[in-house]
């Protein structure tokens, strides 16, 4: 073949290939935003995935859900949403309010929170703890310190109407069984709404309570001092759930398993919570010698009683 028989080589065309640049750019980039958007869609997806693997949810709101309670004794709690995925992470929102005497004004002072836990487990910063002084906290916090003793609390109850409903924390002088626990509240028809199961002074100590655990058996039908007998069951039950790995998290509550089992297995109740007692009532209760004192955190008249 020679030299006149080859094509002839078309004219530079700039406009041309200036197009011809432009489409293979976009060819290109198209190509490029596709596969990575299938990437972020693969490694979204996926993580959201390895992040709900097996009872991964379920177990998050048993353990780090009922640590929170258990982490902020002066609050009602519930969890509202479970759970949010990320490529890094796991959380569920709990809503909640202070804790007030039963009959006054409801629903205000509530908020929601947002408890995190990491792609490997671990829990992120918390709110509320230590960092709610609330009056119940303190109260609870007061237990075994001796502060505010009975002939102190005593001048409180005097000075207040017998007929307000209060928020107390009563303290008994020796910690009582789960059967004495029941047989003083048969007593005096006494409601705990939450039971002290720690020796913690000046400090937040472990209680437990109906709602405590969310997934816990129904209460024992009957008074409502009998469901006290309950909070020791259902603690052992769910510290029975727990394993040594969880310890890492549950001391972000303020917690460790080594107290917490300890607590379970004694059950012994150092005091109580009532939300539901009057003034008048706490004035003879604190004159039983089973009581060491009383701890008033808040009075309410009750507006829908005649």
């Amino acid at each position: 073949m020679t030299e006149d028989d080859l094509p002839l080589m078309p004219d530079f065309d700039p406009r041309r290939t200036r197009r011809a640049v432009r489409r293979g750019l976009v060819r290109t980039t198209s190509m490029v935003l596709a596969a990575l958007t299938v990437v972020a869609l693969v490694a979204t997806l996926g993580s959201a995935l390895v992040q709900k693997r097996g009872d991964r949810q379920q177990r998050m709101t048993d353990v780090l859900g009922t640590a929170f309670k258990i982490y902020n004794p002066a609050y009602n709690l519930n969890t509202e949403h479970c759970c949010d995925a990320t490529p890094l992470s796991l959380s569920f929102t709990v809503s909640g309010s202070p804790i007030r005497a039963a009959g006054g004004f409801t629903g205000y002072g509530g908020s929601s929170h947002t408890i995190t836990q990491d792609f490997f487990g671990r829990v992120g910063r918390l709110p509320l703890g230590n960092s709610a002084n609330t009056t119940l906290s303190t109260a609870l916090a007061n237990v075994r310190t001796g502060n505010q003793p009975a002939e102190s609390s005593r001048k409180v109850l005097a000075r207040l109407p017998e007929g307000l409903n209060a928020l107390a924390v009563v303290e008994f002088d020796r910690p009582l069984t789960p059967d004495e626990l029941v047989r003083f509240g048969r007593d005096h028809g006494a409601c705990p709404e939450k039971v002290v199961y720690e020796q913690r002074p000046r400090a937040i100590p472990i209680t437990w309570g109906t709602t405590t655990w969310e997934r816990a058996p129904l209460p024992s039908s009957g008074p409502c001092y009998e469901t006290s007998r309950d909070f020791v069951k259902n603690l052992r039950a769910w510290t029975g759930l727990l394993r040594d790995h969880d310890d890492a998290n549950l001391r972000h509550f303020d917690l460790t398993l080594d107290r917490l089992r300890k607590a379970a297995d004694a059950g012994l109740a150092y005091a109580y919570v009532d939300n539901l007692v009057t003034i008048g009532k706490l004035r003879r209760l604190i004159d039983d010698p089973r009581v060491r004192t009383v701890r008033v955190a808040d009075v309410t008249y009750d507006v829908e009683r005649p």
